[in-house]
């Protein structure tokens, strides 16, 4: 058993004022494997009080420093890499395979990205006209509340700009999965971090979260979550009118026509959507498909879908691992129960635990088929290995349907002809666009439209998000 039930404040470890142990759950197996404390209002009070006295000294360091903070971050970081694959697995269900390849490496990718950003970025620059000094200063003490799906990866898309930026920070990582955040604190701690600069409080939203977006001493939230939680954070940061970015859900459009490979353009639409166990919020779990080659395409994906392993998390492989926890599993299980009973086609998978998985929060991989985009399982977005298809005859007709969502997070599309995808790639409302299976790197800004939030995260653009902007004339 993990004990992990400190919190870092100030530069050390420190007790909780009251503590309240909370067991770590491995989906994998439904056992314990680490124990932390939640905090309560009284040790975010501890943190952001230690966070205000380091205000001043940090903000006016220059870039250098900062820029040497975030190098020897990396150097620990890459070195302490295996122990980051661990934490994940242990925490999250991750399989080893894909948090060696994809989870921890995203922590890298962030760290560089703002590095280069802090670098090429001008904090003092004339006006467009000339008489006046435009300065970025950091915005002050941030809230940072990051999620469990992909811990390390939200948890350094936000530390890395904030400290880049001169701000002064409170962490509250997931406490599904908060391992992984707890390692960054010593990564941060053994880089020499100066006293309270950086500040890791676990909790609970209700508790920890509340306190953090209503504090008077925070002056920016930066979450990342489910657009129910991130409504709550807007509500409680309202108070004291400070600065929310947001990240919150999808369920985003994937758009195939016909003139398409057909074969490629599935087998990425269904491994991007099942990815981490589905528990993406930009994932592609909406596949529109031109219906001249729609019955082509359901055999595919039948085919194709079947081919998709379920597997042990400690085990080296291309398989998926669980979803996060057993309410996860019960809400992802009430979906597919719902989209049955809705009239829509299963093509794979459907409801229960893979064949040989009695324990743990197993979701058998599942395809629904004639789905229309009315239905539960088109508009609510599910956060597990499930996938619906919605036929569509016309390009307008596509788009109407890709946009007829509340949430604005990501689209992709397939199409053979280059007009057609940048001509539907502008029409489509989300922060990001996927064409014929691209991915972006790590200096292209992530956020999303409508209900899935505001502000932008990732390299240059990230680092924007906690500077504001003075004017200086005469």
């Amino acid at each position: 058993m993990i004990e992990k039930r400190q919190f870092y404040i100030g530069g050390a470890w420190v007790n909780p004022v009251e503590p309240r142990d909370l067991e770590v759950i491995n989906p994998a197996t439904e056992q314990p494997v680490a124990v932390i404390s939640l905090g309560g209002a009284v040790d975010v009070d501890r943190a952001v009080a230690a966070a205000r006295d380091a205000f001043p000294s940090w903000a006016e360091t220059g870039v250098d420093e900062r820029a040497a903070l975030l190098e020897k971050i990396i150097e620990i970081y890459e070195r302490r890499a295996p122990e980051m694959d661990e934490a994940i697995r242990l925490e999250m269900g991750a399989p080893v395979t894909f948090a060696r390849e994809q989870q921890t490496p995203s922590g890298t990718g962030h760290l560089q990205s703002t590095l280069e950003a802090l670098r090429a970025h001008e904090f003092e620059r004339p006006s467009p006209r000339g008489g006046s000094l435009l300065r970025d200063e950091p915005i002050g003490i941030c809230g940072l509340i990051t999620p469990w799906n992909w811990p390390i990866n939200q948890i350094v898309a936000k530390v890395a700009p904030a400290l880049a930026a001169g701000c002064t920070l409170v962490l509250k990582p997931s406490e599904i999965a908060p391992l992984s955040g707890l390692l960054f604190a010593e990564i941060v701690h053994e880089a020499g971090c100066p006293k309270g600069v950086f500040n890791l409080v676990n909790g609970e939203g209700p508790g920890v979260g509340t306190a953090m977006s209503a504090h008077p001493g925070i002056d920016m939230m930066s979450f990342t979550g489910s657009t129910r939680a991130g409504i709550a954070v807007s509500q409680s940061a309202a108070i004291t009118v400070k600065r929310v970015a947001l990240e919150l859900g999808g369920k985003s459009p994937n758009l195939l026509f016909a003139d398409a490979d057909l074969e490629s353009a599935i087998r990425f639409s269904i491994e991007s959507c099942f990815s981490n166990s589905g528990q993406s919020c930009d994932a592609p779990t909406r596949l529109f498909v031109q219906r001249e080659v729609y019955d082509e395409v359901l055999e595919l994906a039948a085919r194709i879908a079947s081919g998709i392993a379920v597997g042990d998390p400690a085990e080296e492989g291309d398989h998926i691992g669980p979803v996060i926890s057993e309410l996860q599993f019960e809400r992802i299980q009430g979906h597919i129960d719902r989209g049955v009973a809705d009239g829509a086609r299963l093509l794979a998978g459907g409801p229960g635990k893979p064949e040989g998985f009695e324990t743990g929060y197993f979701v058998r991989p599942t395809v629904f088929a004639d789905v229309t985009n009315q239905m539960s399982i088109a508009r609510n977005e599910i956060f597990g290995p499930v996938l619906v298809i919605i036929p569509f005859d016309t390009e307008d007709e596509a788009i109407e349907m890709a946009n007829d969502t509340p949430y604005g997070l990501a689209a992709y599309l397939q199409t053979g002809n280059p007009e057609r995808a940048l001509r539907v790639a502008r029409k489509l409302r989300a922060g990001s666009i996927y064409i014929n299976g691209e991915s972006p790197d790590w200096d292209v800004p992530f956020g999303g439209y409508k209900q899935s939030g505001n502000g932008r995260e990732y390299g240059q653009f990230g680092l924007e998000d906690f500077l504001e902007l003075k004017a200086i004339t005469g």
